[in-house]
């Protein structure tokens, strides 16, 4: 015995005249304390998210480094009597931790007030919980330590009566098996035992049921027959070691598989202490759960989805195709609860939370396993991202007072997605933070849900269809100014509300979108109007208007899955009105935003993708070819992107804590010029971000805007210097 495991032994001995004679109010204070001792070891490692379930208390454990599918369910020891929630997440955050997988505890009702069958209740209710977030039997595995490691034996009798599935497998750490007490060991190691006694065991025992020989209190005396196989830990020492070790023996005579470890010259549930010299107990839980719940997780890898595949080929020396989608709170953000939160909302967005990995024929996405860090705002929106941290994290979280910000690489995911992990992320954020219940709607996941498989899906390739479309379009009108010579981004906001701009939209006969738009090619053109006078030399302005495919689609990909629509007019043709402009906006809206015409443009795309000579050609060969597609006709279609993300809808528990959304879509690598619009609460946010120093588009899109009647408040970090 090591020099550890002789102080543990000693200080038991030391206290175990008291604890045997000291009231059960005092006992309970004591392990209680314990258990937060045990959980402070491994809090910076977990995270852990508390569950109400009204008659008592449960808690999720979730690791960081989630290595395991799958969930182990705790049940806490204390002799029926004692063990409080601190208590249960003590010996379950270092299970989780050690053992890389997620840990529901329950701190189930304690007698004397709440005697047999409270507890076995309660632990049918946390079991019955864990299938109802979709966790199979086949992926639940239980694990309890003394009256705990009984307990779950006596879950699994119940589970039988109510023919519910059973468990995985079972963990029992020295589980108190016989409240009778009829074992050789309660004589022999009596005196020897460091903790407990036989007659502290009958008191616990006389609290919790009046008949200690039922097979629901004492599992030794049940039909084990069908119990799924077990992993037995028991102190050499213990009083209770008969307990373990006649389980052990019915459990073989039942015809079920398990495993006992006796452990000399230890004592009462060793394990929980946390012991060096007992760590090759943790190696052989590990070894267990790889048996019987699941192996150690590989890490998910994705191909690159459709609309993806150009970005990585597109890239430049200074620009990455990132977008940001922030929400900005009522009070500053608290930068530790912000990074709890993000450790839980990564772990259900597997297809967000990945890096950019380079293969021989495609780059695909490889998922990370910790969340990164979070970084401060202190500069311009959107600042160039290096290729190489692609690799690392394909986005990023970033804080600025109370503004929590997410920017995405468009790789990943697209404009919806984007808004569904912000949204989700604040939801967890406020939760942690005040402690509240926000629930799974309006855009806001499920935090502790696995995803759903198909948020993993490349929808283009469910929904292309037979026929492709054409490609062919005039090159659009750019603009162009004096670059910023450090890469700072312009940013002018144009707020509005909301009301005003819908009332306006309806008297011109469009959507908002489409007004929006009409507005914006009308600035385009005027802009174009000044600086091009003569007529033939004009180009066609055009604006490039993301189309969400799940409206049109059923389809829940957390992945990119958009098309787009180019209304554009002719200035060569004559000058536009506002009016004519919104009719020419609706109309090639409504021809080409239609199922049938949408799923052609995905085919046109997918069927480059599925060209047997372009899928056997090495990546640097696909590079170039891409890259010089992109520079030929990719910024070339457009004046602009004009993305609007429409109303914003939160749960109304944590609609009181969000002041502000905003969209931004990043500058491209020709065009200086983007713009991203979401509303929220009332009013509408137009974000127009530019790579130049001139502010002439805003002007000429405000001016508009102002000629209309429009109220608008302006917002910029342009530098006059």
């Amino acid at each position: 015995m090591g020099l550890p495991a002789k102080l543990v032994r000693s200080q038991l001995n030391f206290f175990k005249p008291f604890v045997a004679n000291c009231s059960l109010e005092t006992t309970r204070r004591g392990q209680d304390k314990l258990g937060e001792l045990m959980e402070a070891i491994h809090r910076r490692d977990v995270i852990v998210r508390d569950h109400d379930f009204g008659p008592f208390q449960g808690a999720w454990i979730m690791p960081k480094d989630e290595r395991r599918q799958g969930v182990v369910l705790y049940l806490h020891g204390g002799g029926y009597t004692c063990g409080n929630l601190d208590y249960a997440k003590g010996f379950a955050a270092t299970l989780s931790d050690e053992c890389g997988v997620r840990v529901f505890c329950a701190a189930y009702r304690l007698a004397p007030e709440d005697r047999f069958p409270a507890a076995l209740d309660d632990a049918v209710v946390s079991y019955q919980y864990l299938l109802s977030k979709g966790y199979p039997a086949s992926q639940i595995l239980l694990c309890g330590e003394s009256a705990g490691g009984g307990l779950i034996y006596a879950l699994c009798l119940r589970l039988k009566e109510l023919c519910l599935p059973l468990p995985c497998g079972l963990i029992g750490i020295s589980p108190w098996t016989d409240l009778t007490g009829s074992g050789q060991s309660y004589i022999d190691n009596r005196d020897i035992d460091p903790s407990m006694t036989p007659e502290l065991l009958q008191f616990y025992a006389a609290c919790y049921t009046d008949d200690p020989k039922d097979p629901l209190c004492s599992p030794l005396f049940g039909d084990l027959t069908g119990l799924p196989p077990s992993l037995l830990f028991v102190g050499g020492d213990e009083v209770m070691l008969d307990d373990t070790r006649m389980l052990h023996k019915k459990l073989l005579d039942s015809g079920c598989k398990s495993q006992i470890v006796i452990a000399p010259e230890r004592w009462h549930a060793y394990v929980l202490y946390y012991l060096n010299e007992n760590m090759s107990d943790f190696d052989t839980i590990g070894r267990f759960m790889t048996r019987v719940l699941s192996p150690v997780r590989k890490l998910r890898w994705m191909r690159l989805d459709n609309a993806a595949k150009i970005y990585p080929a597109a890239k430049r020396r200074n620009w990455t195709n990132y977008f940001r989608l922030s929400a900005t709170l009522t009070e500053e953000v608290d930068l530790n609860v912000l990074r709890a939160a993000l450790d839980v909302t990564v772990r259900r967005f597997p297809s967000i939370a990945v890096r950019l990995r380079r293969g021989v024929f495609w780059y695909y996405l490889e998922e990370i396993t910790k969340a990164p860090a979070i970084e401060e705002d202190k500069s311009y929106p959107l600042v160039h991202v290096p290729f190489d941290d692609v690799r690392k994290c394909a986005f990023r979280v970033l804080v600025y007072g109370s503004r929590i910000a997410v920017e995405f690489f468009h790789a990943v995911t697209d404009g919806t997605g984007g808004l569904i992990f912000l949204k989700t992320l604040v939801a967890e954020y406020l939760c942690q933070k005040y402690k509240i219940n926000i629930p799974a709607e309006n855009g806001v996941l499920g935090r502790l849900e696995d995803p759903d498989p198909e948020e993993l899906e490349d929808s283009f390739l469910r929904y292309a269809g037979d026929i492709t479309a054409s490609r062919a379009e005039q090159t659009a009108y750019h603009m162009s100014g004096t670059p910023e010579p450090d890469g700072f981004l312009n940013l002018t906001t144009l707020m509005l509300p909301v009301p005003a701009v819908k009332e306006k939209a309806k008297e011109f006969g469009v959507s908002v979108t489409e007004f929006i738009a009409a507005v914006m090619m009308k600035a385009i053109s005027d802009l174009q109007n000044e600086k091009v006078p003569r007529r033939m030399r004009r180009k066609p302005v055009k604006v490039l208007l993301p189309v969400n495919l799940r409206g049109l689609f059923p389809s829940r990909t957390m992945r990119n899955f958009a098309s787009y629509v180019t209304p554009e007019i002719d200035p060569r043709l004559g000058d536009y009105s506002l009016a004519e402009i919104c009719r020419i906006v609706h109309y090639r809206m409504g021809l080409e935003n239609d199922p049938r015409m949408m799923a052609a443009k995905i085919a046109t795309n997918v069927a480059s993708e599925r060209s047997a000579v372009l899928r056997v050609m090495p990546l640097f060969v696909k590079n170039i070819a891409m890259k010089a597609v992109f520079d030929l006709v990719g910024e070339c279609k457009s004046c602009l992107c004009l993305s609007n993300l429409g109303l914003v809808r939160l749960p109304e528990e944590m609609a009181p804590y969000v002041a502000r959304m905003d969209f931004i879509i990043g500058v491209q690598a020709k065009a200086p010029h983007n713009c991203g619009v979401v509303s929220w609460n009332g009013t509408m946010y137009i974000n127009m971000i530019r790579n130049i120093r001139e502010p002439e588009l805003e002007s000429h899109f405000y001016r508009v805007l102002h000629t209309l009647g429009l109220p608008v408040k302006v917002e910029s970090n342009q530098r006059w210097a």
